[in-house]
Parts: structure tokens; C-alpha cells; sequence
């Protein structure tokens, strides 16, 4: 401590700024966080600096965000795609306040993010000073680590997001010159501690539930288990697994057809978010098995018959070859009694179609994410995100942008107020093959298909009309726009390099609800005939 500080007045050993933030800065890069989102400011100028240095080093990718909101769901977009930690440098009182949204989000989907807010010292708090402010669990219910001192990153980064809290004390930049602090840089990534695997015993009629984002746990380890288990499986996301039952989420809305597909045991892989049907098809069942890791530390007082914080070892049962044929036959005739015209389903629908493998797809909150598991045809080859931690419209275009930092070529589909509400995040530098569909429906469309719906003032407190030209205020910021209002126009909408906004225009929000509830009843009606329920 006496060599890299000195001590205040009232012998208080103070860590010299820059010292501080190259410390911390170098200890991650030998970590393996190669990801770094800035937002400018004064009481953080040690760490960008030490952040410029470690990039013009060649040692990291920097990403600079105006705004600490959209910074905070850039990084989490990134975080998702890679897999890897994240960190996030901001300066100090309203600053690190606006990292909330995306920390909470990070939070409940438990997230790889390192949340490094820069702050005055201790002393500073509650006296008036300038730009200070209770900064220790300020994205609370993250753990803050609030110090002055010389921090050991490795014992901080636990696979969860975590919020860093450094105080720095004045001067804050570096008297001296030609400091190497970043000679002899060695990567050594953090090694996962092995997981203890218990047994899961199966039964003749189970049914496999996977959660949207499939409760952190890698996608091909979650495939490669529902494989073994043989059982048939209802996806959020259908675009990750082939074999998912198409529409489950339709067709389970009848009280009948749950009750004839009534499981003895079902496996929830996650937490279901999207559809009240699953969730009470899910309900319906005795024999509950929950596998997600967050039960350890977040969702603790979820409530199962058997609970795994990692994917078990399976004994496999004997196979009810006529049971599982009932469920295939209901995904068919589900799929044969789908007739779409225009309309916000048959786009959603046909964006999931089209996209070519090996690209990523983030689908908006609200009405696409739920179009998606609902009228999407099961396929592979497409990696599939959301922010289903917390579900908010907040943030989505900077998510996507992250995540669009890691793949080649990344599609979004986001909804016209969710686009609004993150506009800010067009301000930025933005690089890379990416397509954002944008379903302009005039406000909130889900609200439409909501109990509120007709409720006296519905249009000015839920419908929440914008009556924005969307093509324009896209234009406005120079980018790449085009409007469709057919499937052939959609189609071609695929080829477009660069960074480029396809604006659907769609019926409007009143006719999208009497369109789903056809559509549902259609289903239904086709399942129970199918299967001598009718």
C-alpha cells in the first residue's frame, strides 16, 4: 500500500489513481475480459485511460456509449453472446445510476457483467461535494465491493454480474511518464469448478419445458439432454430446438387438450415467462423437476418437487411410444390448421424462416418474443437471445448491438415502442452486418390482447399511440431504412449489408388481436378434431 500511495491528512492510506485503475484494469485482461464499455467522464479518467492504453495495445476491444443506459445493455447484449464477463467503466453519481435497468436485468438471467463505477472518496459522502452520492449498492441487489484499495479481481468474478465501486482519490492522473504497467501480460482465464451431476428419475409420460433462455446453461448441453431423455419437448424458443412440439402454446390453451396431454412428470429447464397456457399445463402436473442454477442464489424460494442447480444425470424410462405420438400429432395438425395472411404473426413467423444459419436473432420484448414461440416453426442454426430476465422494453436495440459485436451477421425483431424507447442507442458508432425489423403497429400492441383492452381511456394510457413517421426518425440519424407492407417485399429485405432498419407496416392494433384469437381457436379447434376431443 505505501509504495503505490500516500496517506490523507487524517492518515487515511490513499492508492494513487492511476496506480488503482491500471491494477484493476490489468488483472482483468490476465482474467480473460477482453470487452470493455466506456462512458465518459471526469472521475473515471484513470480507468480510460489505462482502458485507451491496454486497447491501443492491442490487449482489448473498447467500446465507447455516451449514454450509461444503453451502455449498460451494450454490454449485456455482448455478455449474452460470448458468454464471457463484460466490463462496464462509468463515472460517478447519476452515471452509475443509470446502469440499474441493465443490472437487474443481468441479475435475474445471471449474466457475465462487471459493473466499475468510478466514485469520490469516502469522506466526500453526505458534505455536499459535487457529483457524490451513496454509490454502495446503488445496483443493489448486486454485490458492491466499495473501496479505495488495491482490489483482487479473481475473487469478484463468481459467473454472476457484480458491481466494483472504486473511489478515487485526487490528483487523478499520473505524474509520472513511460509507465509500462502492462509489460509481461499473461492471460489466464478463471478455470469453472467442477459441478456435482444428481440423478434424475424419469417416468413413461414426462415432458421437458425449456425456459427462453434455457436457465444460463449452455444450449448444446441442453440439447444433447432432452436427446437422451427421448421425451417431447416445448421450447419458449422453437428456433433452438428442431424437435420442440410446434404451437404447444396455442393448443395448451384448452382446459380439454391440456387434460388429455396431462404428463406424470414434467422437466422445467429455466423459468417459463412467456405463455399463461404452459404455465398451466405446467400447474396441472404433481411431479415437478426444476433445473436452473439461479435457485442457488436468486429464485430461492421456487418450489419443486426436485430442484437441480445443474443438469442432472438421467434414468431413462420406459417410453409410452402411444403417448408421444399423441403430442407429435397435435404439433401437426396444430402446424396444417396455420393459414396466415399479412399480419404481425406471418411476419414473425416468416423473419424466423428466413434467417440463414449461423447467424444470431435478439427478439424484442412484449409481442414478438411471444409471436416467436408461438407461430415459429421449430428449426436449428440460429442463435436465439431476449432479455427475459426482468422482460422490459428498456435497452433492447443496445442489446442487440452487442450482441451483434460477435457474430457476422445478426437480425433483431423489435416492436415500434421498443425501438422508441432505446432511440438514444442510434447515436453511437455502429459497425457490422445487422437487420432490424421494427413492427410498426402505432403503440402497444400487446395491451390489445390484455384484459384492459376497451377499458375507458385504453388508447391514452395503454395503447400509447406515437403517430411517428418510424422510416423518417430512422433517416434522421443517416441510416439505411426501407418500409414493407408485403411478404415479397419482406424477402428481399434479407440481402442488405451494413447496418439497416426494415419498417413492417402491419394491421393495425385492434385488428392483430381478433387476428390471435382466430388464430387460437383455429388451433385448438384442428388439435381437439384431430384427436377425437371435438
Amino acid at each position: 500500500m505505501e509504495e503505490s500511495g500516500y496517506r490523507d491528512l487524517e492518515g487515511v492510506a490513499i492508492v494513487i489513481a492511476s496506480r488503482l485503475a491500471r491494477s484493476t484494469i490489468r488483472q482483468l485482461i490476465e482474467l480473460g475480459v477482453s470487452d470493455f464499455v466506456l462512458s465518459p467522464g471526469s472521475r473515471n479518467a484513470p480507468l480510460s485511460l489505462a482502458l485507451y492504453e491496454a486497447s491501443k495495445a492491442g490487449l482489448i476491444d473498447l467500446h465507447v456509449r455516451i449514454d450509461e443506459r444503453g451502455a449498460g445493455f451494450f454490454a449485456l447484449g455482448a455478455a449474452k453472446a460470448s458468454n464471457k464477463y463484460v466490463a462496464l467503466i462509468c463515472t460517478s453519481g447519476t452515471a452509475a445510476a443509470n446502469y440499474h435497468p441493465a443490472a437487474l436485468e443481468a441479475y435475474h438471467s445471471r449474466n457475465k457483467l462487471l459493473f466499475i463505477t468510478a466514485d469520490r472518496p469516502a469522506r466526500l459522502r453526505n458534505t455536499g461535494a459535487n457529483q457524490t452520492t451513496i454509490q454502495n449498492g446503488i445496483l443493489s441487489p448486486l454485490v458492491t465491493i466499495d473501496t479505495a484499495e488495491l482490489v483482487d479481481c479473481s475473487a469478484i468474478l463468481d459467473g454472476g454480474p457484480v458491481h466494483l465501486n472504486l473511489q478515487f482519490d485526487e490528483p487523478l492522473l499520473e505524474t509520472e511518464t513511460n509507465v509500462d504497467w502492462l509489460a509481461g501480460v499473461s492471460i489466464r482465464p478463471l478455470k469453472k469448478a467442477a459441478l456435482h451431476q444428481n440423478l434424475l428419475n424419469l417416468k413413461p409420460r414426462s415432458v421437458i419445458v425449456i425456459g427462453h433462455d434455457c436457465a444460463g446453461l449452455s444450449k448444446e448441453l441442453v440439447r444433447d439432454f432432452v436427446e437422451q431423455a427421448g421425451f417431447p419437448i416445448i421450447a419458449e424458443d422453437p428456433l433452438s430446438f428442431e424437435s420442440a412440439i410446434p404451437h404447444a402454446a396455442l393448443f395448451l390453451a384448452d382446459s380439454a387438450l391440456r387434460k388429455s396431454l396431462q404428463a406424470e412428470q414434467i422437466v422445467v429447464i429455466g423459468r417459463t415467462t412467456l405463455s399463461r397456457s404452459i404455465n398451466a399445463f405446467i400447474a396441472q402436473t404433481e411431479n415437478i423437476a426444476v433445473i436452473d442454477p439461479r435457485v442457488e442464489m436468486i429464485d430461492v424460494n421456487r418450489e419443486a418437487t426436485q430442484i437441480f442447480t445443474s443438469l442432472p444425470v438421467l434414468v431413462p424410462a420406459e417410453v409410452d411410444k402411444k403417448w408421444i405420438e399423441l403430442w407429435n400429432s397435435s404439433g401437426k395438425f396444430a402446424e396444417n390448421s396455420l393459414h396466415l395472411e399479412w399480419s404481425e404473426q406471418l411476419v414473425v413467423r416468416e423473419i424466423a424462416r428466413a434467417i440463414p444459419a449461423d447467424c444470431a436473432l435478439f427478439v424484442g420484448s412484449s409481442r414478438p418474443v411471444r409471436d416467436i414461440e408461438a407461430f415459429a416453426v421449430p428449426r436449428s442454426g440460429v442463435e436465439v437471445f431476449a432479455n427475459r430476465g426482468l422482460a422490459g422494453i428498456d435497452g433492447n436495440i443496445s442489446t442487440a448491438f452487442g450482441i451483434s459485436t460477435v457474430f457476422e451477421r445478426t437480425y433483431s425483431i423489435l416492436g415500434d415502442l421498443t425501438f422508441l424507447h432505446d432511440l438514444s442507442a442510434l447515436a453511437n458508432t455502429l459497425t457490422g452486418n445487422h437487420t432490424i425489423f421494427i413492427i410498426d403497429n402505432n403503440g402497444g400492441g400487446i395491451f390489445s390482447t390484455l384484459p384492459q383492452s376497451g377499458a375507458d381511456g385504453f388508447e391514452k394510457i395503454f395503447g400509447t399511440p406515437h403517430n411517428l413517421d418510424v422510416e423518417s426518425v430512422i433517416k434522421g440519424f443517416g441510416y439505411s431504412v426501407e418500409k414493407v407492407k408485403t411478404l415479397s417485399d419482406l424477402d428481399r429485405a434479407f440481402n442488405r449489408n451494413g447496418l439497416h432498419f426494415v419498417v413492417v407496416e402491419v394491421p393495425n392494433r385492434e385488428e392483430n388481436a381478433r387476428v390471435l384469437k382466430e388464430l387460437h381457436q383455429s388451433v385448438v379447434s384442428a388439435v381437439r378434431i384431430g384427436s377425437n376431443l371435438a
